[in-house]
Formats: structure tokens, C-alpha cells, sequence
């Protein structure tokens, strides 16, 4: 059985990984069995997952409204109460099967509920497989602002069924893919290598990446679990990125942007900051670029926009007596954390971005 251990959990895979999940189910001795879902994955992943069972009623289903405009407190409240209805105590598991939001939010849920319950995650999202769902991250959006309430702490297992990316629209394929184009740039090269010289996004050429990317993430947040030092890389692209991301969670008039698309346009930003401050190559600045056009499209910001999102840089996890730090790449493959940027080189980076 192909398996990672990432600090107190066990990330496995495909159908022996599947397998070990269901008898740990059976035999952890659980007093009520949850599984929070969203639309999306009530249709698409809840009958297939239910199958994997013999009993399927010993589960009991949750559902909340899918997406990210719906990750927040009131959401969490809703499912509490539920729970709280249903009988749950501290002895009840919850299984959260779905995306990046789902993963996140019902960790959450599942942490602060009687002031914690183990949980496990099963990602159906190629964005939740490579990222949210290893590490420990859990929480909620606040006011629009992403991640600014959480807890870390691990589920007792991810089960990573790469089945479930059948069903996923392109979009979301794109969204996961910029996070593994990350690892590669914060991590190894060769990788980077790997993935920039691919051609388009499909399937059945990213799926064996998978497990790289997680044994990437895995080794940076093993390092260090509560990101007080190292573990600050895999926010490269994300400093401006999340600001572009909660710009368009709060625009009611604009097509919402997804993870992945706002953090592309944050690493071709970053990477112009990283060739102005931490001399990377122009080459490599170069290379950066053209690889996330040739998969995301180009955003037209105007200065007012470009403004309202700057503003939101105060907001940021990693700031430190209110100044913004961000993280760099000397190279790829050689990130630094908490570097200052002068704020005269923003508009130089969307001059950049936009030409």
C-alpha cells in the first residue's frame, strides 16, 4: 500500500489505501459516523463512497452550500447545530468528502465540536489532493478574507482516490494544477521541469504527479507543523495571490476567480518581486510567466482595482508589526521567507503581469 506518514496522520492512496480506511472505520469503535458533503459531491462522490460499506446507515449525511463564498462561521454554526440534533458526542467521527472548502471547513467543525472529534479527509478535488487536505490547515474565511480563522491539526487519515477526478470540470483540474506547479517551484526543479513542459491539462497526464506533489508538501509541513519558520514557502505566490482571490469573493459583478487561477497570477507577480529584490534570474522570471499564460488566462486589473487589492495585503497571515512579508525565490527551487517589499514595486509587478 502506497502511504506517507505526515505527522499525527497517514495520507493513502487509490484502492489498497481505500481499503485500509474502511477497516480503520469499522474498527474504531465510533458511537455515530458523519460525512459532510456539498451539492457537488452529494451527487457525484456520496453514492460511490457509500458502496465502499456494507452498512451504509450507520452514516449520517451533512450538506452545505458548495463554495468558497460559503466558507465561513454561520456555515460551521449550521453544522454544529445539526450535529448538536443529531446526538453527536465527542466519541462520533466525521468524514469530510469533498474539495478544498469541505476539507477545510469540516476540519474546523470537527476541531472546535466538543472541543474536538476525529475527523478524516477524502479529497475529490485535484486542488484538495495536492494541498488543503495535507498539513493540518483548517478553518474558515472572514469577511471575505481568506483563512483568517483556523485551527492546525491533522485528520487521523486522508484517503486520496484519484476516481474522483473524473467527474471534475477542467476549471477545477487548472485550479489544483497551479498548486503542484508551486511545489515544483519551491522545492525541485526538476519537477518544475516535468510540469512547465506539459502541454495543455489533462488527466491522464497530471494524475501520476499526484503523490509528488504531496510528498513535496508533505516534507515541507513535517519540517514544520505550525508554520513558524520553513513551512512559510508554500505561500509563495500566495501573499498577493489570496489578495486577488478575496478582491473577487467580495465583487458581486465579476466571474469569481478559483484558488488556482488568483495564485498564478500571484507567482507571475511574485516572481517579478523575487527578480527585483532576491535576483532571480530574468530567465527564470521569464520561464515562470509564459508557463502560467499558457494555462490561465490573462486578467485586465484597472488601477482602482489594483488598488482596493493592495489594501488587502494588511490582512495577510504572515505580516508582522504591519508590515507585509512575503516569500521569494533566489531561484527556483530556492525560496526565502519574510522578505519586505517596497510597496513602489506593486505596480511595477501588474505593469509587468499585464504586458
Amino acid at each position: 500500500m502506497k502511504k506517507i506518514q505526515s505527522n499525527g496522520s497517514l495520507v493513502v492512496f487509490d484502492l489498497q489505501g481505500k481499503q485500509h480506511f474502511i477497516e480503520e472505520l469499522k474498527n474504531g469503535a465510533y458511537s455515530k459516523h458523519f460525512v459532510l458533503v456539498d451539492e457537488n459531491t452529494k451527487k457525484h462522490c456520496l453514492p460511490t463512497f457509500l458502496e465502499w460499506f456494507e452498512e451504509k446507515d450507520h452514516f449520517q449525511i451533512l450538506e452545505m452550500p458548495a463554495g468558497e463564498p460559503n466558507k465561513h462561521l454561520q456555515t460551521c454554526e449550521d453544522i454544529w447545530i445539526k450535529l448538536s440534533h443529531l446526538g453527536a458526542d465527542r466519541n462520533s467521527v466525521l468524514v469530510n468528502l469533498g474539495g478544498g472548502v469541505v476539507t477545510d471547513l469540516g476540519g474546523f467543525v470537527a476541531c472546535a465540536f466538543k472541543r474536538g472529534i476525529p475527523f478524516y479527509n477524502i479529497p475529490t478535488t485535484l486542488l484538495a489532493m495536492v494541498d488543503a487536505s495535507v498539513g493540518g490547515k483548517t478553518g474558515v474565511d472572514l469577511g471575505g478574507l481568506k483563512n483568517q480563522i483556523g485551527i492546525i491539526r491533522d485528520p487521523k487519515m486522508v484517503v486520496i482516490v484519484e476516481d474522483w477526478l473524473h467527474s471534475l470540470p477542467k476549471v477545477e483540474l487548472k485550479s489544483g494544477f497551479a498548486e503542484m506547479l508551486k511545489h515544483g517551484l519551491i522545492a525541485d526543479p526538476a519537477y518544475w521541469d516535468e510540469l512547465s513542459d506539459l502541454k495543455g491539462i489533462r488527466l491522464d497526464q497530471i494524475t501520476s504527479f499526484v503523490s509528488r506533489s504531496v510528498e513535496l508538501k508533505n516534507e515541507v509541513v513535517t519540517a514544520d507543523p505550525f508554520e513558524k519558520g520553513s513551512r512559510k514557502i508554500l505561500n509563495f505566490g500566495h501573499t498577493l495571490g489570496h489578495a486577488i482571490e478575496s478582491y473577487f469573493l467580495a465583487q458581486s459583478d465579476k466571474e469569481r476567480l478559483l484558488h488556482g487561477e488568483a495564485i498564478a497570477i500571484g507567482m507571475i507577480l511574485e516572481a517579478y518581486l523575487s527578480n527585483a529584490v532576491t535576483n532571480l534570474p530574468s530567465e527564470e522570471m521569464e520561464k515562470i510567466k509564459t508557463t502560467f499564460l499558457s494555462h490561465y488566462p490573462k486578467i485586465n486589473f484597472t488601477q482602482k482595482e489594483i488598488k482596493a487589492i493592495l489594501n488587502l495585503l494588511q490582512h495577510d497571515k504572515k505580516n508582522r508589526a504591519g508590515k507585509v512579508n512575503f516569500v521569494l525565490l533566489q531561484a527556483i527551487g530556492s525560496p526565502v521567507i519574510d522578505i519586505e517589499v517596497n510597496p513602489t514595486l506593486f505596480g511595477n509587478a501588474f505593469e509587468y503581469y499585464a504586458h
